[in-house]
């Protein structure tokens, strides 16, 4: 992208990768990072993870030709994501096998992808987006196979109808945490003959009633991943905002249905928004991809930033009420292109006035629905 970002996530990398080792260990066991209360746990969240061919090259050079090695490209965000007390990510595309690996616009990912996040810290990822079914079920099979094996949880695609009815369930902290997926549609494809369950598609009733269900079965949070909105908009379109307002605003008066909304899709970042006492956050952006070209055919550089959230959920005060946030953030990313990295814009010291500008112009865009009044920060 710029030579100095590239210079910037090289350095990083240096510093991150000698350290790596320890900070895995040492994730959610009181390190700096998470929730000082014992009771509280704090939640980070990031976009999706699109490895066009060109990140898959690199891959394979970090590999040392052999095989694929994500680990260095998530390396700028380690000790963010191995510091929460739960980690989540989006796997936007599901994995090939055999070295038959495509991007755009089918896409099929190394499996080592799930061990590269897995490396990095992350618990769990969303499973539910439009290229659910760019290899069918065979590629959901693989995918999900693959985070198992890599101690990855997930959630939105399923291999059997009883995968798809159970609730991904985990803890953080003292907390029970449900973890639910959905996406607007699938690019087209049918759904697999006779599993009409293996994709979780975006219907209100469906997930008002799927997260009551979590909460009757013992979740003490429920948070939903949304694969949602138009492509290339900063705003959330009207669709996005209206079925947040829904979603948020079910429930009774001391505790709603969902507590927490993160979006994808829109590969650009989009706004944070508090609707109904819930944060919405409408779109993340995308973590990890290759060069991005718009509608207009054109490259298009927001394609490559993005967010991490980050929330701090605090214990009811009592019985049957909600576990409240009690500190919101957002952290701006920047994928960089020519170097393959992940970097943080808060943390690339030596980041210039263009870095600088890029870091700004994701701050007005998440702050641009008056998040900043209720209480959301930029954090490091």
């Amino acid at each position: 992208m710029i030579a100095r970002s590239r210079l910037v996530a090289m350095a990083l990398t240096a510093v991150l990768a000698a350290g790596a080792a320890c900070q895995a260990d040492n994730r959610k066991a009181g390190q700096p990072g998470a929730s000082a209360d014992p009771r509280s746990f704090t939640l980070v969240a990031s976009g999706g993870i699109l490895p066009h061919t060109s990140v898959i090259d690199r891959a394979r050079f970090d590999a040392g030709g052999s095989g694929y090695d994500f680990r260095p490209m998530l390396a700028g965000v380690q000790p963010l994501v191995s510091r929460a007390d739960l980690a989540l990510c989006h796997m936007e595309t599901v994995y090939g096998e055999g070295g038959e690996y495509t991007g755009y616009p089918t896409f099929k990912s190394p499996p080592e992808v799930a061990r590269g996040v897995a490396a990095t810290g992350y618990d769990a990822c969303s499973t539910a987006s439009s290229h659910s079914l760019d290899d069918g079920a065979a590629g959901i099979l693989r995918t999900l196979n693959a985070l198992d094996q890599a101690r990855v949880r997930h959630t939105g695609t399923a291999r059997s109808e009883g995968e798809a009815r159970s609730v991904t369930v985990l803890r953080a902290g003292s907390a029970k945490v449900a973890h639910l997926s959905y996406t607007y549609g699938v690019n087209g494809f049918p759904l697999p003959p006779g599993q009409p369950w293996a994709v979780n598609m975006i219907d209100k009733a469906k997930i008002q009633a799927d997260a009551r269900a979590a909460r009757k079965g013992g979740a003490d949070v429920v948070v939903v991943s949304l694969h949602w909105g138009t492509e290339w908009q900063d705003d959330p379109d009207s669709s996005q905002v209206a079925l947040a307002r829904e979603l948020t605003g079910a429930g009774d008066d001391d505790r709603p249905d969902i507590d927490l909304i993160l979006g994808t899709h829109a590969h650009v970042p989009q706004a944070y928004e508090k609707v109904n006492g819930t944060w919405v956050v409408y779109g993340m952006g995308d973590q990890v991809a290759g060069a991005m070209y718009n509608e207009q055919g054109v490259q298009d550089p927001r394609g490559n930033q993005s967010t991490l959230a980050r929330f701090t959920f605090a214990p009811p005060e009592g019985s049957g009420r909600r576990w409240e946030v009690e500190k919101a953030e957002f952290i701006p990313q920047l994928f960089d292109i020519d170097a393959g990295r992940v970097i943080n814009l808060n943390r690339a010291l030596a980041q210039g006035a263009e870095l600088r500008g890029v870091r700004d112009r994701i701050r007005d865009v998440v702050l641009s629905r008056g998040a900043g009044d209720d209480g959301l920060v930029m954090g490091e």
